[in-house]
């Protein structure tokens, strides 16, 4: 039989059984919005690590100063930052007797920045509960943390993430951003976090909502202090300690710019992608072609003069439609036009992966907002 039909008759089974598992999973999918708000409650600690984040953070607190949750209090802490950040909090804190601001300046041996920021930040709160988020994320609606503390308590969780939507400008900067979301759906199935008898962990570090409790029995950021994907991790980590977790949209409640180009979007990944991949060559290459034989070789396997091999192009070109489009309308809030875009968006995220490996491998490890963590100690602490 042809080598190329089997390998394409390979992908198809795949894609039936991940098509089947996308629809399935995301159906389940709760949304926070609709949801019963509790506007009394314990008190909620909310720490924000915040590095060079002047042109986002007013926005990001103000927004948060909104909610109708009674109890907060805010840590922001400033990690070593170069810009106006440091006053720009300063100035929210004078704003509001709820705010504090710690100052970090020297970034300890064994830490990544953010790690230590939300740690120390974690110190000094009060909370019973604490909400782990972004500088640059906007809480569109005054309710989220009502809603999302009242879901918290009557489902008896330790942890809630919540997706937001990820805003962007530029059409191929959206492409790319649901090409991510679409090969995370299938890659790390979030919907599994909702069910206490999955060992799949999820986190997103938008919103990270977690009992004191919890927290300190998983062992602080501590435990993942050396991670850059720490969002996830701590998700992970809330599942590996039996604890109790659920994953719901936000899509209309939470907003965030993840970057403001392409070009941006690639150096960002710079951070999570080689990490993602447990820093192994192996599971690089094998990546990179696995999204290019399943997402980019049937376009234009297509073509192809064999009969066969154009019908099995065709389904497979089909499933993953149908797949990319259930993940647009349950994780983002772009326009199901977005699938045109495909397989260029895949070559894109192939060249993405392969460019965060080379500059990790180039710079001796991962930089990230100045700072470089040497690739030996990351892939030492990571096992």
């Amino acid at each position: 039989m042809n080598l190329l039909l089997i390998l394409l008759s390979a992908v198809l089974v795949v894609w039936i059984v991940l098509a089947i598992e996308v629809w399935r999973g995301l159906g389940t999918l709760s949304s926070l919005e609709g949801l019963p708000g509790k506007a009394i409650g314990p008190l909620l600690s909310i720490i924000v690590p915040a590095r060079n984040e002047e042109e986002a953070i007013t926005d990001s607190i103000l927004s948060q100063l909104k909610q109708d949750y009674k109890r907060i209090e805010w840590i922001l802490v400033n990690d070593r930052s170069t810009d106006t950040t440091p006053k720009k909090l300063e100035a929210l804190a004078e704003m509001d007797n709820r705010i504090r601001v710690l100052h970090i300046d020297t970034l300890e041996k064994g830490w990544l920045g953010k790690n230590q920021a939300l740690y120390k930040g974690y110190l000094i709160s009060e909370g019973t509960l604490i909400l782990f988020t972004d500088a640059d994320v906007l809480y569109k609606d005054p309710s989220t943390l009502s809603r999302a503390v009242a879901v918290f308590q009557s489902q008896k969780l330790d942890h809630l993430t919540l997706a937001p939507n990820i805003k962007s400008k530029t059409f191929w900067l959206k492409s790319f951003v649901v090409f991510f979301l679409f090969g995370f759906s299938f890659y790390k199935r979030p919907w599994k976090a909702n069910d206490p008898s999955s060992g799949t962990g999820v986190g997103i570090g938008a919103f990270n909502l977690i009992t004191r409790s919890a927290y300190e029995e998983i062992g602080t950021y501590e435990k993942i202090k050396h991670m850059p994907d720490d969002d996830l991790q701590l998700g992970i980590h809330i599942k590996k300690g039996g604890k109790t977790q659920a994953f719901l949209t936000a899509l209309h409640s939470l907003e965030v710019e993840w970057y403001h180009s392409l070009k941006g979007a690639f150096q960002g990944l710079e951070k999570n992608t080689f990490a993602g991949l447990h820093y192994s060559i192996l599971l690089v290459l094998f990546a990179m072609t696995g999204v290019f034989c399943s997402t980019v070789l049937p376009f234009f396997t297509i073509f192809a003069g064999d009969v066969l091999i154009r019908t099995v192009s065709m389904l497979i070109i089909l499933l993953i439609s149908i797949t990319y489009f259930k993940v647009i309308k349950e994780m983002t809030n772009e326009s199901a036009l977005l699938i045109l875009s495909l397989p260029v968006t895949a070559l894109l995220f192939i060249y993405s992966i392969a460019r965060a490996t080379f500059l990790t491998f180039r710079r001796g490890g991962v930089e990230w907002r100045g700072t470089v963590y040497p690739l030996k100690e990351l892939r030492k602490k990571r096992k």
